[in-house]
């Protein structure tokens, strides 16, 4: 019985884990005025890292937030269109 007990708070540290790193990964972006005057309001942004493929514009991802569909296609080192 006590087995059974540290099974199910490993499972729970485990997906306390995985769930605020996935937390973790998004940016707030402070609103701001463009040169042009235009102010862009603020908004949620995916971490900034060495990939494109993971960002919420590429195709086949989702942004969180807004529910909007990627159109972008990746650019990686394999692609020919870039």
């Amino acid at each position: 019985m006590l087995i059974f007990h540290m099974k199910q708070i490993l499972i729970g540290i485990i997906l306390a884990i995985s769930m605020s790193t996935m937390l973790l990964a998004d940016t707030y972006v402070n609103g701001y005025y463009k040169s042009n005057g235009t102010y862009v309001q603020g908004h949620y942004r995916s971490s900034p890292n060495s990939t494109r493929s993971d960002n919420w514009s590429e195709r086949g991802n989702t942004n969180p937030y807004t529910g909007k569909q990627g159109t972008r296609n990746s650019c990686g080192a394999l692609s020919l269109n870039c």
